[in-house]
């Protein structure tokens, strides 16, 4: 039996290694505003964005100065989206909050602060 899974793996390595070294695909075109969208990057404006937690997810403007935003995080798809660049994110930024996609906060200039 301790054979079989190192057999296995090598077996499951000579198969999946050319596909691993092959060229990726060009890249999609990005999203405009509006339209559905699974993760942030496929969207010009970086915010896929999402009402409910079982709703569809479309493409949407970053938040400006004094509206509610999320911080930038490896989810993909928001609740509130981040700020516009130069504004920063005023947020409690918990653990718990970053794995919820709860932890909200609002955009602000970092120079008034």
């Amino acid at each position: 039996m301790a054979n079989v899974l190192p057999a296995c793996l090598l077996l499951a390595l000579l198969v999946l290694t050319p596909a691993l070294l092959a060229h990726p695909e060009p890249c999609p075109v990005l999203q405009d505003i509006g339209e559905l969208c699974m993760q942030s990057v496929q969207c010009k404006s970086g915010c896929c964005h999402r009402d409910r937690g079982l709703s569809l997810a479309r493409c949407a403007p970053r938040a400006t100065e004094s509206q509610e935003c999320s911080p930038k995080n490896l989810h993909g798809v928001y609740y509130k989206c981040p700020c516009e660049t130069g504004l920063s994110c005023d947020a409690n930024r918990t653990i718990v909050g970053t794995i919820t996609n709860r932890n909200f906060g609002v955009c602000r200039d970092p120079q008034d602060l």
